[in-house]
């Protein structure tokens, strides 16, 4: 089964930076500048953390991983957004502006 995540990092180096924005990029959308929303299944979370672990400074760089539980048309629907919608979301999501 398939679930909604909503991935956040804050990365220190721009070097750092650059890689785990392409990491990120392949698994979903970009929501914000370092705001993915990813709908993965189990073994795709831990691919995901697999190759973004070991790029980040652990005393540095911070990473957030929010499951937003599973991947049905209404997993967006837990999301609020206020001002510009995002862009990139194939799941539809209420935008209130």
């Amino acid at each position: 089964m398939r679930h909604l995540y909503l991935i956040s990092y804050d990365i220190a180096c721009p070097k750092r930076w650059r890689q785990v924005y392409k990491i990120v990029n392949g698994f979903g959308d970009a929501v914000h500048y370092s705001v993915f929303s990813c709908c993965l299944s189990k073994p795709e979370r831990i691919l995901l953390l697999e190759q973004l672990l070991p790029v980040m400074n652990q005393n540095e760089d911070r990473l957030m991983v929010a499951d937003l539980g599973p991947a049905d048309s209404c997993a967006m629907n837990r999301v609020e957004f206020y001002g510009t919608p995002p862009r990139n979301l194939s799941s539809p999501s209420p935008v209130i502006v």
